[in-house]
């Protein structure tokens, strides 16, 4: 955990994400007397998007690479007692998870190795619902980040990727701003929130 320490402590308090809440609140709207709600949270950090559907009563699987995460997340003093919880300590790449209304990936995607997104974005789109959300973010080639071990996308294809979605929320982002930790970072990010046909 020690390598992470900083980041969930940085985080710590911080709001869930925009493109989680549209994406929720873009479902809810359509289902609103769902028995029962289904979001995954793939590389779930600290627990600030996990929380937000927790508190809204959905039950939901954490996944992340890390245990510090995870168990960070379960010792969250805000933790909600609505919804149900399950985690997964699992890269997202290697994890199993089932059908779900809302899948959200925040900043997190980018971390897949390229030779498996693929496969994992397959499955991503393979095990929403219809009428099912996606939610997050993937680097675009001039972020700071970008190198050949993450997978870097040009907006077309980001384009070709969300062919099985109608578009709800769109925006790219290319300019200089912080990290978590205040440092200096260019930014390429597409954030997206996308409703599966």
């Amino acid at each position: 955990m020690s390598q992470w320490r900083g980041y969930y402590q940085a985080v710590a308090g911080r709001p869930p994400r925009e493109t989680l809440i549209t994406a929720l609140d873009n479902w809810e709207r359509e289902h609103p007397n769902a028995p029962r709600k289904q979001g995954i949270d793939l590389g779930c950090g600290e627990g600030r998007d996990t929380v937000e559907f927790l508190r809204r009563g959905w039950d939901v699987l954490a996944v992340d690479s890390e245990a510090g995460g995870l168990d960070w997340l379960t010792a969250r003093d805000d933790l909600p007692k609505t919804g149900k919880l399950a985690t997964l300590q699992a890269r997202m790449e290697d994890a199993d998870w089932p059908a779900a209304d809302v899948i959200n990936s925040s900043f997190a995607l980018p971390f897949c190795a390229p030779a498996r997104f693929p496969d994992l974005w397959r499955r991503i789109v393979g095990t929403l619902n219809p009428g099912g959300r996606f939610a997050g973010q993937m680097f675009g080639p001039d972020d700071d980040w970008a190198n050949p071990g993450l997978s870097i996308l040009t907006r077309a294809e980001v384009d070709a990727l969300l062919a099985p979605f109608a578009i709800e929320h769109f925006e790219e982002q290319n300019r200089p701003g912080k990290d978590a930790m205040g440092n200096a970072k260019h930014w390429h990010l597409f954030h997206i929130v996308a409703r599966k046909r």
